[in-house]
């Protein structure tokens, strides 16, 4: 029999999910539209942002992770991450070039100093934010589930990012993100609605079963990197590596996905053109984690992947409207699906009661190296591209289709490491 979830902890997952993911895509995807709009910042800009952000999240999960195993509590962590994460969002409506202007008169490139500022407190509030999502949600979500019913759990998580993009777009569509002051109503919206879910998961979070350890601190700490641990667990950590290889490709592109849409193919209602499609997936994400539960990771796995190389192909050799919405769709569809695969995969694959220690491997498989190398492959990629002046006399790059030729030729690196574990999983039964 599938074991059974409570009511509760679905809606806790839905909001947590959701309102952490709105967060995330504020920041993965509309922080380099604000530091590129407002500050005309450059790849290197927004590669060197997303790099710092992936080191932050990787370490902060790591030590925040093994401190939530080490006591036993995962909610404080979470609540209180969650308040606090608000708070440094909210604090990004102050970094506005008037304010800039007014404290830094002399200076001889206020853009620059706008540019560095982001860049700090996006550290800052990637460290609150791992704490509470990467280290301790993800930490609780493993523990109050099994291999009977992570998949269901994980495709509800794993469709998140695409509905907290589609909230974002249709929340703040109507903003002319050209001006200062529309920022400063989606920072301001965003971070309250996350202290909101701070405060409201102190009474509806349940608190796992969980015992206080007697293990020092510091083997927490390290034990997802020793020899001895990757020994005991090869499929998880070959799962990890196909994870990484699987990310990179995702990050290539994404950084700039927006600014692809709105100045490369000149969708200024990329919003109304995208809605539909990040629907669709995340229907099809959703129930995919249920295919997994019931037809195991093989199956799962190779139709997310085919999606994903479709939609590759289809938005390297396209930009009709029409066409473009397809291969969006698919791209999104194999992107979420896959996150789904292998998340339940790794969950499955984790330890019983070892789960708050190795969210650090997981963030360096998720978020550390794909945030490093991905967006510094796509700026190798993007190196030549055309230059535009704008109406104020600066310039600004116009990202190129070879940025998604670029991805599928990472992602063919993780097919070995993808068939290792198809002959090591065994199909699951109904």
């Amino acid at each position: 029999m599938k074991s059974k979830l409570s009511k509760r902890f679905y809606l806790a997952l839905i909001i947590f999910s959701l309102a952490g993911q709105v967060a995330w895509v504020v920041e993965n995807m509309y922080f380099n539209v604000f530091i590129y709009k407002i500050f005309n910042a450059s790849t290197k800009d927004i590669s060197l942002m997303v790099a710092l952000s992936a080191v932050s999240a990787t370490l902060t999960s790591i030590f925040i992770g093994a401190l939530s195993d080490k006591i036993g509590k995962r909610k404080i962590f979470i609540c209180g991450g969650y308040i606090l994460w608000g708070v440094s969002i909210l604090s990004f409506s102050l970094i506005r070039l008037d304010i800039l202007n007014a404290l830094f008169p002399t200076a001889v490139s206020v853009a620059s100093i706008g540019v560095s500022l982001v860049i700090i407190l996006d550290c800052v509030m990637t460290f609150f934010g791992s704490s509470a999502n990467d280290a301790a949600f993800n930490a609780w979500l493993t523990d109050t589930t099994d291999s009977l019913n992570r998949g269901s759990a994980e495709g509800i998580n794993s469709m998140m990012p695409l509905v907290a993009i589609l909230v974002v777009f249709g929340g703040f569509m109507s903003l002319d993100l050209d001006k200062s002051s529309s920022w400063t109503i989606v920072f301001i919206v965003i971070g309250a609605v996350v202290v909101l879910i701070g405060v409201l998961g102190i009474f509806l979070i349940e608190e796992p079963v969980k015992e206080k350890e007697n293990t020092k601190y510091l083997q927490n700490i390290i034990y997802g990197f020793l020899p001895s641990t990757i020994k005991q667990n090869v499929k998880l950590y070959i799962a990890l590596l196909a994870f990484i290889v699987f990310n990179i490709s995702i990050q290539i592109f994404m950084p700039y996905l927006i600014i692809y849409y709105e100045v490369s193919l000149k969708m200024a209602d990329y919003v109304l053109v995208m809605a539909p499609a990040i629907i669709l997936a995340s229907v099809v994400t959703f129930f995919w984690g249920k295919v997994y539960d019931r037809k195991g990771f093989t199956f799962s796995i190779t139709f997310a992947l085919i999606w994903l190389v479709l939609g590759y192909l289809i938005l390297f050799f396209f930009t009709n409207k029409v066409v473009v919405f397809i291969g969006s769709l698919l791209m999104m569809s194999g992107y979420l699906a896959g996150m789904a695969v292998f998340g339940a995969t790794i969950r499955d694959n984790t330890p019983v009661g070892k789960a708050g220690r190795l969210q650090g491997v997981r963030i360096v498989s998720q978020v550390l190296v794909p945030g490093i190398v991905g967006p510094y492959i796509g700026s190798l990629v993007l190196a030549g591209a055309e230059v535009i002046t704008n109406s104020d006399g600066t310039t600004s790059f116009v990202p190129s289709a070879d940025i998604f030729l670029a991805a599928l030729v990472a992602l063919v690196v993780a097919v070995p490491f993808i068939i290792f574990l198809a002959k090591r999983s065994k199909t699951k039964c109904n």
